[in-house]
């Protein structure tokens, strides 16, 4: 089936014969045991890391879930991947990964910056007993070494939207597991196993679930990374809620329609940013400065809706981010709403100071509202004549691109 016809039946196909519409929301910690031997059997094989088996008994919900194992196949059939494991959070799913390094003997991790401000934070302190060394995409090969576990990438960057040629960054770990932070892109735009990584996590937070109103992260891999990473996440009890489950796989329902509407929103606001006097840049992957390798249309089909302006000064770029009225001033994004904020300040400030975004930049989450409306708060934000006939006309205009 299309990419767009399993975004809203994946992991559904059973509904019918169950007599229901929407998957049902089973909230249960635990689950009656047929028998001391069945429910030890089953404990066995799910803390063993092992997909549990129909008519298993779950046992407990830290083990397994159904509608956590619901999204999990739906997103892992998204990704073109063999399995799901999905987690409280993304900050979750990255620490489960880690320790399965850690508890692999493979405990140095080779990393690509920038990436998210709590990713790198993570592995700068060390505190999972992991040691990483930076490198640039083209540095790679030469930074890995004996005990390396796992390279890290995020594709298109947060908050500065890099891009990483994922094709050229495989070939340069070898035989080291790569793992791709696929957050901003989602599978609509880029699918990272298709390019030969071994691991892509998702804040599920973010476009996934679409409504900021979840929390999660998700890792699609393989069957066999798979089952490194189930011990760990039952072990520290970072699995997801099945509320949360719900939410997320509900949300896949609608995420390639979301994702390339708030993208052609996204490039008419990037372009008219590019035009403003009183911005210095604008990184955006649909802008060509910001593609050098053309990897729009190639490893990704759009270049999404999330974009980063520079105001060049830490102070200009509080006054718009303190002054838009319809965008949100708050972190997160991928929402069905737009939401503006300070990375240095914020989701970057305990990143390592030579690592850390400029301070007059400002990262613009592009949501489901008009552009229209959208380039007029902007501009009043920014302190031009937001003449709304002008503005009107100017939308018209990029939209006809």
């Amino acid at each position: 089936m299309s990419f767009d016809t399993d975004a809203v039946h994946a992991a559904r196909e059973d509904l019918t014969a169950l007599g229901v519409h929407v998957p049902p929301i089973d909230l249960s910690s635990t689950y009656p045991l047929p028998s001391v031997e069945a429910g030890g059997e089953a404990y066995d094989h799910m803390g063993e890391g092992r997909a549990r088996q129909e008519g298993q008994t779950p046992v407990y919900q830290r083990l397994w879930s159904p509608g956590v194992a619901r999204f999990e196949e739906a997103l892992a059939r998204l990704e073109r991947a063999e399995a799901g494991v999905a987690f409280a959070s993304g900050m979750a799913a990255l620490t489960a990964t880690l320790l399965s390094c850690v508890a692999a003997g493979t405990p140095h991790i080779v990393a690509v910056r920038p990436l998210y401000g709590g990713s790198d934070h993570l592995l700068e302190t060390g505190l999972l007993g992991t040691r990483v060394t930076w490198a640039e995409p083209h540095g790679v090969a030469a930074a890995i070494e004996a005990d390396t576990g796992l390279v890290i990438v995020e594709t298109p960057a947060n908050p500065t939207l890099e891009l990483v040629d994922l094709r050229a960054l495989v070939r340069q770990a070898g035989a080291v597991p790569v793992l791709v932070d696929n957050t901003f892109a989602t599978p609509v735009l880029q699918r990272p196993i298709e390019q030969g990584a071994s691991l892509v996590l998702h804040s599920v937070t973010k476009f996934l679930a679409g409504h900021g109103d979840v929390l999660g992260g998700v890792i699609a891999t393989s069957e066999e990374i798979a089952a490194r990473l189930r011990p760990v996440r039952a072990l520290t009890g970072a699995i997801m809620h099945p509320l949360a489950a719900y939410l997320a796989h509900r949300g896949l329902q609608t995420l390639p329609v979301r994702v390339r509407a708030q993208q052609d929103t996204a490039q008419v606001v990037a372009h008219w940013l590019q035009n403003h006097t009183d911005v210095e840049r604008v990184h955006y992957p649909g802008l060509g400065d910001s593609d050098p390798a053309g990897l729009v249309g190639d490893q990704m089909s759009g270049p999404g809706a999330i974009l980063a302006l520079d105001l060049g000064s830490y102070e200009r770029a509080r006054q718009v981010a303190e002054g838009v009225r319809l965008i949100g001033h708050a972190v997160s994004l991928g929402g069905v709403d737009s939401l503006i904020q300070h990375p240095a300040a914020l989701t970057h400030r305990i990143v390592a100071e030579e690592a850390r975004p400029d301070a007059g930049i400002l990262r613009l989450s592009v949501g489901l509202e008009s552009p229209e409306d959208l380039i007029a708060d902007l501009a009043q934000a920014l302190g031009a004549d937001a003449d709304a006939h002008a503005t009107s006309a100017a939308v018209r205009q990029l939209v006809s691109l």
